[in-house]
């Protein structure tokens, strides 16, 4: 099913994370799902400048040196309950945030069930520029979100 993804800079110090989940907390907004990794200034005007397409705009070089630069701010994707009241109070609280599309999958949990996903989107040509996922118990389903570089595409093949 298609989703909307927030992906949000933030300082990379004790208690940022923190802070924004108690304030969707305080807002009754849920997070759905979250990943964060390291971001950088160069990568947020990379943010910025990329808009809507995902394909690579630096050098690997860049890329490197982005990671050694990368301490000072978190780059944080996540799927919320309630997107517009996320967006709202990340707005109100001066937030870098952006909105992308992508594929939440429910999963079972059982080995080869996700080499069966992402086969189908290979088999469809269509590639995953980044997953991430979680599983609460041996018994539970999976969550796994996808950002496929052909959203539309991935949206038909995966619609429920």
């Amino acid at each position: 099913m298609v989703r909307t993804e927030i992906s949000l800079f933030m300082k990379n110090a004790p208690g940022e994370l923190g802070k924004l989940a108690s304030l969707f907390g305080s807002k009754d907004v849920n997070i759905d799902a979250l990943t964060i990794q390291d971001a950088s200034a160069y990568v947020q005007d990379l943010f910025k400048a990329r808009g809507k397409s995902l394909k690579r705009i630096a050098s690997a070089a860049s890329y490197n040196s982005m990671r050694k630069d990368s301490a000072e701010y978190a780059l944080i994707r996540l799927l919320v309950g309630d997107t517009d009241k996320a967006v709202d109070l990340l707005s109100q609280n001066e937030y870098i945030f952006d909105l992308m599309p992508v594929i939440a999958l429910e999963l079972d949990n059982h080995p080869g069930e996700l080499a069966k996903i992402t086969t189908k989107f290979g088999e469809e040509g269509i590639n995953i520029n980044y997953v991430y996922g979680s599983v609460q118990s041996p018994d539970a389903k999976c969550l796994f979100v996808f950002c496929p570089e052909d959203i539309d595409l991935a949206a038909k093949i995966f619609k429920t």
